[in-house]
């Protein structure tokens, strides 16, 4: 794959703009490892590979095993997650995919009893820009083999 364009040069402002934003949700105050879970979730949702090579990388790093990294396409039944965890798994596959998912009471109650309501901001605002990397990433073919890369 080539790279289409590289937003950053073509957009350097708007570009900048987004980076910040997500640097300013990183260091929102969420465990690292869950917002790791909660990428990877989405990148899997949305067959990031660029995101997932970065964020199975950082996982790792923030001392995720590879089990719980393994098993993240099929959280729901795996024992591994607490239940904090599956609640922002939850959360994020609703979010994700909420034009078909929406974003139901049940799940929003999950949500809820793990995260309190700026918690809950936090991490659907991580949501976003998972999806929103994904999306720039897949339709301007920016996969950069960079962390953890190996052939």
């Amino acid at each position: 794959m080539t790279q289409r364009l590289n937003p950053f040069t073509a957009a350097p402002d708007v570009a900048a703009a987004w980076s910040a934003f997500s640097t300013k949700v990183e260091a929102s105050g969420l465990e690292k490892p869950l917002l790791e879970l909660v990428k990877i979730r989405a990148s899997l949702i949305n067959g990031c590979a660029n995101c997932l090579n970065m964020h199975t990388f950082e996982a790792r790093k923030a001392g995720e095993t590879e089990q719980r990294v393994a098993l993240l396409g099929a959280w729901q039944e795996a024992p591994c997650y607490s239940e904090r965890e599956r609640a922002a798994l939850a959360w994020t596959d609703h979010v994700t995919l909420i034009a078909d998912k929406r974003a139901p009471d049940d799940v929003y109650a999950a949500l809820a009893a793990q995260f309190s309501k700026e918690e809950s901001v936090k991490l659907t605002m991580a949501i976003l820009v998972i999806n929103g990397w994904n999306r720039l990433a897949i339709a301007f073919d920016m996969f950069n083999p960079g962390a953890g890369w190996k052939d």
